[in-house]
């Protein structure tokens, strides 16, 4: 099995869409774990128009314009970032 890489720089600004094609913000960071390298959650800058970061956001009592995403509700990575959006309300 190919493992395909992409460079950081190319995830800037990507858009985080969910897997019903809403689009719920925009790739701002991530969070990466020290020791192996991977990935833990990315950090998106919320579109607040997006029915689904509106749940999102009551369930975790946020209000702010960045939120942390577990990286588990991540789906793919190609021109968007596609999030499973019943696993992202699951996590919350």
């Amino acid at each position: 099995m190919a493992t395909n890489f992409i460079i950081a720089k190319q995830l800037a600004a990507k858009k985080v869409i969910t897997n019903t094609g809403e689009q719920v913000g925009a790739l701002s960071d991530l969070i990466i774990d020290e020791v192996t390298g991977k990935i833990i959650s990315i950090i998106v800058e919320v579109n607040t128009d997006s029915k689904v970061m509106q749940k999102y956001l009551q369930k975790v009592e946020a209000d702010g314009k960045m939120l942390e995403i577990p990286y588990g509700a991540v789906r793919a990575v190609k021109d968007f970032i596609i999030i499973d959006e019943r696993e992202l309300l699951a996590a919350a």
